[in-house]
């Protein structure tokens, strides 16, 4: 089937990439404004220079899209409010959003605003997507790790735009589950500074791969028409950190491909500008390996240089010639009445008129070639006269002068009317209600220190055997504060079945006591999901209570099989408003994010969940565990590795399965001695990875007793340092 053409999305994170970007073809430009965006260390626009940024590409019919693609805490709503409230009244296209408390508040204040949903939202099912439309979004920028048949599937489940990455740098680990800048180094990749920890040396275990999570720079320009068939609306080329003359190629080399006369020159300049030794498609075409590794070498900077000038000729002459935007000229000019010229574009009009009227020619006439030479002169506007219309006395006199001002100040006030077209309403009494609401101090909540354990468990086999002791429950303080075990969603029926008996026979003996059996969700769903759909039915039967939910993804396919919601650390819950959007979806009790300090985290506030305004919604805290800092569909390396080792030699396990591998911290969380301090959180996730049964319950006794950590090496996490 085939679809409209599709957009060239090309990054600005500068005015002069901006230019180069609209010069070169662009139908679409990406940017950011003030900090609330994922890339804080772009040069980005003030609130005038957004406007006029705007107002450049409007008038070249070229849309705007305003990334507010971060994380935002309660003390920044504020900011992100006046943020969208400057993207209506500058007329930005759309809102690129990752944060749900962020979507809320442009789905209220600006309601005729297009919203796209960040590929930093990591959603890769038809379930998250049909949630992506119920918060009103229109577009989602996939994820880029997806295959061709998994475009094509999605593209046939979903009615949602889709975008796609189709050039640029290629983050090793799925976008918005990255905590390996935050934890290593304090710069949140979240929040927009990513300070790129994964393109140092990591060394697998094989010693084949010194830097095993730094991938090859994204190509898939030779596949844009089957992209655009498969129905990619719009294809995104990465890079507001890069240079105009990167911009200019890429969005060039785009513009070659989807008009069928690709250049291999222009791709091999691209990759002398930037790359990481060559490109790859291997996510696309399925090819995922080793072969999708690279770094920057020395070679690879010394190439750029004499190319970079090159690349300039592609743009820096562009603004002196006529503009990309077609406009129809009609000229009225009658002895006796004032000139008046008007100019229409974009379903826009401007019209200007003479100071004086028309005068009748004494000695020559200004004839017709005269008038059509000079108001065809557009040259370092955005316009080029597409049709001239006359209707003007055969004996009238025009000077030049009078003939050149009229085509500026018609072409003037046609360019007023296009940007005045965009602005979009924003509702002021709404957010002044939100902001009432949702940034005035409100009442302290009292002091609740955790009364209980959730327990997440790699293996069913590292449940120590205390837990099943139907006797033991009663007599044992540590274990009456467990309340909820959590085990591999792929778990087999017998063993699901075996723990729901056992802690069924935990309550019958202890009346007052009871443990909740769920299963995991996982976070990286691609492809056919069939097999996950047919265990969540069987968990249900096997006595399974809940699901432990990271993604959007899992919110969406735990509520369609009518399993109870334990949100986790990786829904990034940042504010209080997002903290109220889950709810709304139906998560029962939702894990802070990892990058909140405790401060942050007790002063989120009370949420209810939707099921009355009396059934409150615990908010917990990953208080032990070896955090996951990256979700990656290619294994480290391209390879199976047991564990990675950085430059300083320190080790970092790595659990692979079969369809992604997760890089964990080389140290785990210890808050054991600290749970004086954990105000305002309800229950204290403990989060077990490679620990043995025995290690297990020699970390809960700890707990229970509140020890100081029994080995060397920990860290408290983000909890009291924070993130940038």
């Amino acid at each position: 089937m085939k679809h409209t053409k599709a957009e060239i999305l090309a990054p600005a994170g500068s005015m002069d990439a901006l230019k180069a970007a609209v010069q070169c073809g662009a139908n679409a430009v990406y940017l950011g404004a003030g900090s609330l965006n994922a890339r804080r260390n772009a040069s980005n626009f003030s609130d005038e220079e957004l406007g006029q940024a705007i107002e450049y590409c409007h008038v070249r019919g070229v849309k705007v899209h305003l990334t507010l693609n971060t994380l935002v805490s309660d003390a920044e709503l504020p900011d992100a409010l006046s943020l969208i409230k400057c993207g209506c009244a500058s007329g930005a296209d759309a809102f690129i959003i990752q944060d749900l408390g962020m979507a809320r508040l442009a789905r209220e204040t600006a309601p005729d605003m297009e919203l796209h949903a960040s590929t930093q939202m990591a959603v890769m099912t038809p379930d998250g997507f049909r949630e992506l439309e119920a918060l009103g979004f229109r577009r989602v920028v996939l994820p880029r790790e997806l295959s061709r048949e998994e475009i094509r599937r999605i593209r046939e489940q979903t009615d949602l735009d889709l975008e796609l990455f189709v050039h640029g740098a290629l983050c090793m680990c799925v976008s918005g589950q990255c905590y390996l800048s935050g934890m290593l180094g304090g710069r949140s990749g979240n929040r927009g500074l990513c300070a790129q920890p994964c393109r140092l040396p990591f060394a697998d275990d094989s010693g084949t791969c010194s830097h095993a999570l730094s991938l090859k720079d994204l190509d898939l320009l030779d596949y844009l028409p089957e992209l655009q068939d498969l129905g990619v609306c719009s294809f995104k080329i990465e890079g507001r950190m890069k240079r105009p003359e990167y911009v200019a190629a890429a969005v060039t080399a785009c513009r070659n491909a989807l008009n069928g006369t690709p250049d291999p020159a222009l791709t091999r300049d691209l990759q002398a500008v930037f790359s990481r030794s060559g490109f790859t498609d291997g996510y696309y075409t399925g090819n995922r390996g080793p072969a999708m590794f690279g770094t920057r070498t020395r070679d690879d900077v010394t190439a750029a240089a004499p190319v970079l000038s090159h690349l300039q000729e592609l743009y820096k002459h562009a603004d002196r010639e006529p503009g990309p935007t077609p406009v129809a000229l009609t000229l009225t000019a009658t002895v006796g009445a004032p000139a008046e010229l008007q100019a229409s574009a974009c379903g826009r009009t401007g019209t200007a008129q003479s100071t004086d009227p028309v005068e009748q020619a004494q000695n020559r006439p200004t004839d017709a070639d005269t008038l059509r030479r000079q108001l065809e002169k557009t040259g370092g506007s955005p316009y080029y006269v597409e049709n001239l219309t006359l209707h003007v006395d055969d004996t009238i006199f025009l000077p030049v002068s009078v003939l050149n001002q009229l085509r500026r100040d018609a072409l003037d006030q046609l360019s007023q009317q296009i940007v005045d077209a965009a602005r979009k309403p924003f509702l002021a009494e709404v957010a002044e209600e939100i902001s009432d609401e949702a940034f005035e101090p409100h009442p302290a909540v009292p002091d609740r220190r955790p009364s209980s354990y959730v327990l997440r468990m790699e293996q069913p086999s590292q449940l120590p055997d205390a837990l099943m002791e139907p006797t033991t429950l009663g007599e044992n303080r540590l274990l009456q504060r467990v309340s909820k075990i959590i085990v591999p969603l792929f778990t087999s029926a017998s063993r699901l079945t075996d723990l729901a008996d056992q802690f069924r026979a935990l309550a019958e003996a202890n009346e007052q006591y009871g443990i909740q059996l769920g299963v995991e969700i996982p976070r990286a769903l691609y492809g056919d999901l069939t097999e996950v759909e047919e265990q969540l039915e069987t968990a249900k039967a096997c006595g399974v209570t809940f699901a432990y939910a990271g993604t959007l993804d899992g919110i969406a396919l735990a509520r369609k099989h009518d399993l109870r919601i334990l949100g986790g650390f990786t829904l990034n819950t940042y504010n209080s408003l997002t903290k109220e959007e889950y709810a709304k979806l139906g998560v029962d009790e939702l894990t802070a994010s990892l990058e909140l300090t405790l401060e942050e985290i007790a002063a989120l506030r009370s949420t209810f969940s939707q099921s009355g305004t009396d059934d409150y919604l615990p908010t917990d805290l990953l208080a032990y565990g070896r955090v996951p800092l990256m979700l990656t569909r290619n294994s480290p390396g391209g390879q199976k590795t047991a564990a990675l080792t950085d430059r300083k030699g320190v080790r970092f396990p790595v659990r692979c399965s079969e369809s992604a591998a997760e890089l964990l911290n080389s140290r785990p969380i210890w808050l054991a001695d600290r749970q004086k301090e954990l105000h305002h959180v309800d229950n204290l996730l403990l989060y077990f990875t490679v620990e043995s049964a025995e290690q297990v319950w020699q970390i809960l006794q700890a707990y229970d007793e509140q020890k100081a950590p029994p080995f060397e090496e920990f860290t408290r996490g983000l909890y009291y340092r924070g993130v940038k």
